[in-house]
């Protein structure tokens, strides 16, 4: 009975037809799209960085087209919920903790390349005992659990704005769409740019602290707009160091 109450509005053709048919309702909207947008600058970078794993550029676009998919699935789900999701606090714990693991992770394999082949090897020779799933199937599933992750701010933000579940579903929707395109753009940059993956990791190491800041007893919040500054920020300071050092010293790979 609380599940049918939960998601009851969005199966009412009357509220569709309402929220689609006032302009009131589509300037909120509109603001949250661009909520969404810049909630979600520190998960577009989270993205493109997973994807990087993937050996081919198809195989990254149909990661971020299928884990669209999923996070529009979640994003329904969660709104439905939403006025329970501060109790979920545990959630963003361990998202921290797993976006530490992913910073140290990288640098770790930069700084110690014959393990890395070693291991790669020894996974090439049992690859079908070690996983269940596929590389692939992996990194969908790992860009769905930073969308659950990062989702919570955004839901919890635009519930706060708009009452009506309708008007937060269609603006998360479109934000998402956004935010996808955003991940999409830094992963091209990447190939054209090598300094950017591990910057993409130092900032996903600056979200983990972010992250892990905003828990009990703590809570303090760094603002999104100055969040959304630091990454853009670092961002023009690397590619601004990528054509100095190929000025200086030619082009390389990392």
């Amino acid at each position: 009975m609380i599940i049918f109450k939960m998601y009851q509005p969005f199966f009412e053709i009357n509220n569709w037809t309402h929220v689609i048919t006032s302009g009131k309702d589509w300037l909120i909207i509109l603001t949250l799209i661009l909520m969404e947008c810049l909630l979600s600058v520190d998960n577009a970078v989270v993205l493109a960085a997973q994807t990087q794993v993937l050996p081919t550029k198809l195989e990254k676009e149909k990661s971020l087209l299928y884990g669209l998919w999923g996070a529009y699935l979640f994003r329904f789900i969660i709104i439905g919920i939403g006025t329970y999701l501060i109790r979920f606090w545990e959630i963003k714990l361990v998202g921290s903790v797993y976006l530490f693991y992913l910073c140290f992770k990288f640098f770790y394999e930069q700084h110690h390349p014959e393990k890395v082949k070693a291991k790669h090897k020894h996974h090439s020779q049992h690859k079908n005992k070690k996983h269940v799933f596929s590389l692939f199937w992996r990194t969908v599933i790992s860009i769905e659990l930073m969308d659950i992750v990062f989702s919570i701010d955004s839901v919890l933000a635009a519930l706060a704005i708009a009452e009506n579940p309708v008007i937060v579903l269609i603006g998360g929707m479109i934000g998402i769409l956004c935010m996808r395109g955003v991940a999409e753009i830094i992963i091209r940059l990447m190939e054209h740019i090598p300094e950017l993956e591990p910057m993409a990791y130092i900032l996903i190491g600056i979200i983990a602290l972010k992250l892990l800041l905003n828990l009990p007893p703590l809570e303090f919040e760094i603002p999104n707009s100055i969040f959304a500054l630091i990454v853009f920020g670092i961002l023009g300071i690397t590619v601004l160091f990528h054509f100095w050092r190929i000025k200086k010293h030619g082009p390389k790979h990392f």
